[in-house]
């Protein structure tokens, strides 16, 4: 499986204690198996930091690979998916709130923070955040991997 990962620079070595806390599945190397989708995160990436280009980095996973790591998968939107995504977006601890080497999963984007910030705030609740959910188009799905022996699972192209 080719895997996408979108920056601003290139480098060489994955480094987890570069990761930011507070992400849809903690901290950790987020990649897709969709080109536009990292194209267009690290178009956002440049454009946050002011810096560097957007920058594709490429990397192949044998499927048999997965099968030798502690592996979490959300194939929807669904309540279980949110309360892991509000886990980890709000976890004060420098460590991992959970102990899966990767998760693959809907990616929470700026539409879903949205509904995000409404169940946060008390205006929906849990099944009509996840109802909300399932009117939006363009789902796309997100490669966590989030310990040094998921990300020795992965060959740079």
């Amino acid at each position: 499986m080719k895997l996408y990962h979108g920056t601003n620079i290139d480098f060489d070595k994955i480094d987890l204690m570069k990761s930011k806390p507070n992400k849809d599945f903690g901290r950790g190397f987020y990649l897709s198996d969709n080109y536009e989708q990292a194209l267009e995160m690290a178009k956002t990436k440049v454009d946050q930091l002011g810096a560097g280009a957007p920058t594709i980095l490429e990397y192949e996973i044998a499927d048999e690979a997965f099968q030798n790591l502690h592996l979490l998968r959300f194939e929807e939107y669904s309540e279980e998916w949110a309360k892991f995504i509000l886990l980890n977006r709000n976890n004060p601890a420098f460590e991992q709130a959970h102990d899966y080497d990767v998760v693959i999963g809907p990616i929470a984007n700026d539409r879903v923070g949205l509904q995000l910030w409404k169940y946060e705030n008390h205006s929906i609740d849990l099944p009509t955040f996840v109802k909300n959910l399932h009117y939006m188009r363009g789902v796309t799905i997100q490669y966590f991997f989030g310990t040094e022996r998921s990300i020795q699972q992965l060959k740079r192209l």
